[in-house]
């Protein structure tokens, strides 16, 4: 896999190339904008960005909407920026940013993003074949989540979002996203629903970090279920 990382900062360049070639990535750095859209405008072989938001001449921001608008939304973005503001994210993501971590960097962080958007862009095959998450077993062919071994009772919708959550850890779920995934529409902002499963699946699933997970929600920027384990998945 080869990703071309934005980044005008030499020790953070580094630092970026470091964690991505140690995880097994090949990286390649470029410290402005416009050298990275002159790579990007011919063909090229890059699967994932990795865009700093505060570069001096073209910003990630800018370079992130020339993508979407020219070369639409196959390609992976994820941005990585010191603001921390919601409303500076926000436009991030509206812009088509697939994800957004803030700085400092974090390699654990950095490599377990860039592996889930590439999962995600790039998946095998869904398998209905039963998996684990930590404390917590789910069986797809059989609608079943165990935690510590004891099934918990889900409404169907319940099991519908938990499902979506648990196959895709760490993925930041915009609310139009887990509507229309799960009830093949766009819920209304006024609406509770989407806001009631979601507690509702806190609660049974009990998704606390004395159970190894997190459900990271932000009524502006989505949802995200996060593993604290070392191990996210078997």
């Amino acid at each position: 896999m080869n990703i071309a990382s934005l980044e005008d900062d030499p020790v953070q360049a580094a630092l970026i190339e470091s964690c991505l070639t140690k995880a097994g990535y090949s990286c390649t750095v470029f410290h402005t904008g416009k050298s990275l859209l002159t790579t990007l405008a011919k063909p090229h072989d890059f699967n994932l960005l990795v865009l700093d938001w505060e570069v001096p001449d073209v910003s990630g921001l800018d370079v992130l909407h020339w993508i979407r608008d020219n070369q639409g939304y196959a390609l992976p973005v994820l941005f990585l920026t010191s603001r921390t503001d919601e409303s500076d994210l926000v436009v991030g993501l509206q812009a088509g940013a697939d994800d957004y971590m803030t700085k400092p960097i974090r390699e654990g962080e950095l490599v377990a993003r860039v592996q889930a958007l590439l999962r995600r862009m790039n998946p095998i095959t869904q398998s209905n074949e039963p998996f684990s998450f930590g404390v917590y077993d789910i069986d797809p062919i059989n609608n079943i989540i165990k935690l510590h071994g004891k099934e918990v009772v889900l409404a169907p919708k319940e099991y519908e979002l938990a499902l979506l959550l648990f196959r895709n850890p760490g993925r930041l779920f915009s609310r139009d996203v887990l509507s229309t995934a799960v009830w093949n529409r766009e819920i209304p902002a006024t609406s509770r629903t989407l806001d009631t499963h979601l507690s509702n699946i806190r609660r049974k699933l009990q998704l606390r970090p004395e159970n190894g997970v997190r459900l990271n929600a932000s009524y502006a920027l989505g949802y995200r279920l996060e593993s604290l384990l070392d191990n996210e998945t078997t």
